[in-house]
Order: structure tokens, then C-alpha cells, then sequence
């Protein structure tokens, strides 16, 4: 099996592609410590299991890994690709569960302006944060602010928070006159 690897504009996090299938259409999964990981995926837990991970994220096609600086990538890579194999010859699931999103309620009267955002995060800016490694969650919107979480690649990266506000907030500013603001929440 062959899993190639790109870079990512978190110098602590590298993304892995095993040429198939991660998660599919059955969302991401962002994991930040090993227990619950093994709650819910065995790909994850067996990549914590490498000495220096702090972090995984599973994709629909692709596998974001994030370490301390304690190690570095020449020394991690190799065993986080031999657990990858081993995971993908053993023909096990890579997620066990369905993600959860936790969302706030939207108010009926934001419906609309909601699927709207939905819309251009869906569209625009979810495959181009993707191609980093990371996604972007929606969590919620009121009063004109949109509510996104940060995840893989994209959680720990030192421009998130500028790519976030003006990025994001600007293009949906732009298409929705509604929004006033986009703020991160941590999951």
C-alpha cells in the first residue's frame, strides 16, 4: 500500500493520503487525545498509540496527524505509515461511530440566512480547508454572528484565526448581508 504525504501550513501537523476512502460521506472526526479515539475510531487510537501524537484527524479521503515538538516528522512518519497500513490491511473501519456536531438551535426566523452560510461554507471554503488538512464546523448563528469550529490541520495552525476573520468573515459578509461576524469556538 502506498499513502502519500503533503504538508500542511501547520508545521506540527501532516496529512496522509491513502489513496481511499477515510471516512467517506460520513463526515470528519477531530480527536485530541486517545481516549476518545478508542471510544470511537480504531484508526486514531492505533495512530495515538505512536509516542509524540497529539492529535488526529480523519477526513473523507485523507488523514491529518498533529505531534508535540518534542519529535520530529523524519523520526514519526515512518511508524505513523506502518500503523496506517496495518489499520488499512486489516480491512477495519476507520470510525466506528457517526460523527456528532454539536449545534446551537437556530430560530426559525434564521433559516434561511443559515442555509445560505451552510451553503458557501459547503461550496467554498470546506474543499479549500480540506486541501490543508482541517475542516471547518458550522456551530451556530444569532444576531448576525456565525459560530465555526476549526478543526484538524487547521485547529493548531497560526494563521487559522486570520484566515477565520478575514477569510471566511469577509466572503460571508459579502454574500449574506446578515452576517456581521464570524467568531471560533473549541469543540
Amino acid at each position: 500500500m502506498f499513502i502519500e504525504t503533503e504538508d500542511t501550513p501547520n508545521p506540527a501537523t501532516l496529512k496522509f493520503l491513502p489513496g481511499r476512502a477515510v471516512t467517506g460521506h460520513r463526515g470528519t472526526a477531530d480527536f485530541a487525545d486517545s481516549r476518545t479515539a478508542e471510544a470511537r475510531s480504531p484508526l486514531a487510537a492505533a495512530l495515538f498509540d505512536v509516542h509524540g501524537v497529539v492529535g488526529v484527524f480523519l477526513g473523507s479521503d485523507f488523514v491529518s496527524v498533529t505531534k508535540n515538538d518534542e519529535f520530529g516528522w523524519p523520526a514519526l512518519k515512518p511508524l505513523l505509515l506502518a500503523a496506517m497500513t496495518a489499520h488499512f490491511e486489516s480491512g477495519r473501519p476507520c470510525l466506528d461511530l457517526a460523527t456528532e456536531t454539536r449545534e446551537e438551535t437556530i430560530a426559525p426566523e434564521d433559516e434561511a440566512v443559515v442555509a445560505q452560510i451552510r451553503e458557501l461554507l459547503d461550496t467554498r471554503v470546506r474543499p479549500a480547508v480540506a486541501g490543508d488538512g482541517g475542516d471547518i464546523v458550522f456551530r451556530g448563528y444569532r444576531d448576525g454572528v456565525v459560530r465555526l469550529t476549526m478543526q484538524g490541520a487547521c485547529a493548531g495552525c497560526p494563521s487559522s484565526r486570520a484566515t477565520l476573520k478575514h477569510g471566511v468573515e469577509n466572503m460571508l459578509r459579502h454574500y449574506v448581508p446578515e452576517v456581521v461576524a464570524v467568531e471560533q469556538v473549541e469543540d
